[in-house]
């Protein structure tokens, strides 16, 4: 809802200046068809030209986090605590009933109760892997924590490629506005025979290329990219709090005590109040019993 609050924020204000200053639309909107042609087609090439399919089509589906925000809320984070609990228990009573759920997470009875989470094949594959990992006896703290790091980092760079793609667009559409704009120039020399006002027009047109190419690289573009990146950057913390309670758990704390470990490391706005887990984590040892 704020980003869409936000793109019309701009071209109110924008267009709204211009027209209270006295300028006319017509000549914008003459032009714009032509611009946004040669302005938009040249850096969706450029953009093709630069990823492949697969990024493509992550960037295309990135887009959308600018109007809903980051995919996991306050709830989400407690799930997620609720979800280690159990597996962590159930890894220390009985290490022999955990395989069945690590080893085919989709018809666990425990991953059944998180939907949301089970549908996040990265979240998942942590979870699993490193208990897997520390049932075959992999399980070094230190050595289990680089590796998980290495993995989220390598995650954190394939998930950042979208924003990186969108704002080398938003670095390239200035240049392509002036690429249009001397166009439109050019073609303003073809007429210079004309009378004033019909060069006034010409001109006025081929500025629009120089107009549009910095507005959408400044007013939208740009700052699509500048969300997608922080909203990925918040999602990240998910999966560190993955990592940081089954760390927790390889060092032999109490199985409390790494859920604990996970919530103080949830970011502030996400992080589920001691007496909301408590009372979250007394339900499942009610149910279970």
């Amino acid at each position: 809802m704020i980003g869409i609050i936000g793109i019309i924020t701009i071209f109110a204000m924008v267009f709204g200046g211009y027209l209270a200053a006295g300028g006319k639309m017509g000549i914008i909107l003459k032009s714009l068809p032509f611009e946004m042609m040669m302005i938009g087609g040249a850096a969706t090439g450029a953009f093709l030209i630069s990823n492949d399919m697969s990024a493509i089509k992550h960037t295309i589906k990135d887009i959308g986090k600018v109007f809903k925000g980051p995919k996991w809320k306050h709830e989400d984070y407690r799930d997620l605590l609720c979800l280690l609990f159990e597996l962590i228990r159930l890894a220390r009573q009985n290490p022999v009933a955990i395989e069945e759920h690590i080893e085919a997470p989709e018809d666990s009875s425990i991953f059944s109760k998180y939907p949301k989470i089970l549908e996040d094949k990265e979240a998942v594959a942590l979870i699993c892997d490193t208990l897997r990992s520390a049932s075959m006896n992999y399980d070094d703290p230190h050595q289990v924590e680089e590796v998980l790091e290495k993995r989220m980092d390598a995650n954190m760079e394939h998930a950042l490629h979208s924003s990186r793609a969108l704002q080398t667009m938003a670095d390239g559409l200035p240049a392509l506005g002036i690429v249009a704009a001397v166009l439109g120039v050019i073609k303003t020399m073809a007429s210079i025979d004309q009378p004033p006002e019909v060069l006034g027009k010409l001109i006025g047109g081929a500025l629009v290329g120089t107009f549009l190419g910095v507005f959408l690289a400044y007013g939208l573009v740009g700052p699509f990219a500048a969300k997608v990146a922080d909203v990925t950057k918040d999602e990240s913390h998910f999966y560190q709090l993955i990592r940081e309670v089954l760390v927790a758990n390889l060092h032999n704390h109490a199985t409390n005590i790494c859920i604990e470990v996970g919530r103080q490391n949830t970011p502030s706005h996400c992080r589920p109040s001691y007496g909301d887990l408590e009372e979250a984590l007394k339900a499942l040892k009610q149910s279970a019993a």
